[in-house]
């Protein structure tokens, strides 16, 4: 299966701490991460295997939502900074639109990222 992950500056380094205590489950898995999140990710878990696309604001976000729109992408985990202003605010919620529109889960929030991790876990023993 393929995720994509994606966290505002202010959420990356708990959201990298998150990737990295469910290590194994994304080593079963092919990820794509916008730029800034998927360069921190790397950098804390060299053996995982990401594909980057450009940063959120320079239109990752759009890159992502395609992926969605064609099908490749299956779960999507987005630590949205529901506190910080985004200038790109309508690419956040084409996101959250599209994971709607296509039915792949979609967690933004740490608690739901476990129950998505957990689901990831039990796809690839299958």
């Amino acid at each position: 299966m393929k995720i994509a992950l994606v966290a505002h500056d202010r959420l990356k380094p708990a959201f990298v701490a998150w990737v990295r205590k469910h290590e194994a489950v994304f080593a079963q898995h092919q990820m794509v991460a916008t730029g800034t999140t998927g360069t921190q990710i790397k950098l804390a878990c060299p053996a995982l295997d990401i594909m980057l696309v450009k940063s959120g604001p320079l239109g990752g976000d759009q890159q992502i939502g395609a992926m969605i729109a064609e099908g490749t992408v299956d779960a999507l985990i987005f630590m949205a900074d529901p506190l910080t202003p985004m200038p790109h605010d309508v690419d956040v919620k084409a996101l959250v639109r599209l994971s709607t529109l296509y039915n792949i889960p979609m967690a933004c929030n740490e608690a739901t990222a476990d129950l998505v991790a957990g689901w990831l876990a039990r796809m690839a023993s299958h």
